[in-house]
């Protein structure tokens, strides 16, 4: 396991269950930057098919220098009926019944008015909200959305695993899981733990919000190297038959010369493409 270094001289760790009861509303009147933090429960992983069938939004504003977080300017959350059965595997996962979402629909209008009045859009996995949202709310595809997988260097930090979960456990809390508003008080916790007094992630996540990112494909690789591209977190494209992986500026070099003795040979023949800020996330 890998807790966050406050933590790890403790022979004892005690788990705090959270529940967002401390995110209170901002009442400051300063001008920082509008942060709307959002998760959706859906029917399924097919993001061109698939129903939305949850979701929840909470927007904080942060100064722009300090990364104090002054409190939450709004939120919403709703269910929605997607006229369809859904599936016990989805229930077991979020605890969301047909009879809880029976008639219930989304303010789109309501979101509308949430996302206009926001600076950035956080999601954990926002490759997966952002093809649902985009689907759903037009004003989505000219976001900025940034993600708390891709745009924190969570490794780096001494974590050796990206998911929420595990992230909120190794910073010494828990919570109820896959339930929308549950995950967005959750992740604010972790985005602005007290447990940094320096470079919290939420910094890292605005600083890297209007960068670009780069995909790096790995172009002319050999079967055999599936394997250890996999390993690697590179992910597989069917539709261009070619493994992938995200990555910013400053890792690029690293990974080429990964790429250059492990799977090339000696010789790189990948591709890097770069994601404009706008973009980032968006399905291809």
């Amino acid at each position: 396991m890998s807790f966050h270094d406050k933590l790890k001289n403790d022979d004892i760790i005690q788990l705090k269950k959270y529940n967002g009861n401390d995110l209170e509303k901002d009442i400051s009147n300063k001008d920082g930057i509008r942060i709307c933090v959002l998760d959706l429960e859906t029917t399924g992983l097919n993001k061109k098919e698939d129903k939305i069938i949850e979701i929840a939004m909470k927007v904080i504003n942060v100064d722009s220098i300090t990364y104090e977080m002054y409190g939450v300017i709004a939120e919403y959350t709703s269910f929605q009926d997607p006229a369809i059965e859904i599936e016990e595997t989805i229930t077991r996962v979020t605890g969301i019944t047909q009879d809880m979402v029976i008639g219930q629909e989304i303010d789109w209008i309501k979101v509308k008015e949430i996302l206009r009045n926001s600076d950035i859009i956080v999601a954990h996995n926002a490759e997966f909200d952002r093809a649902f949202m985009d689907r759903y709310e037009p004003l989505s595809r000219t976001m900025l959305w940034t993600c708390s997988v891709y745009d924190i260097n969570w490794e780096r930090r001494g974590f050796n695993n990206s998911k929420q979960e595990l992230l909120c456990i190794w910073h010494g809390f828990f919570y109820d899981s896959h339930r929308a508003m549950n995950d967005v008080n959750a992740l604010i916790n972790l985005l602005s733990n007290n447990l940094y007094e320096s470079n919290p992630p939420i910094k890292e996540i605005i600083d890297n919000s209007n960068t670009s990112v780069y995909k790096i494909l790995a172009t002319g690789s050999d079967f055999e190297k599936k394997d250890m591209l996999k390993s690697r977190r590179y992910r597989w494209d069917n539709k261009k038959r070619v493994w992938w992986k995200k990555m910013h500026l400053d890792l690029i070099e690293d990974e080429k010369q990964w790429l250059t003795h492990n799977v090339y040979g000696g010789y790189y023949r990948g591709t890097t493409i770069e994601v404009k800020p706008s973009d980032k996330y968006k399905q291809d």
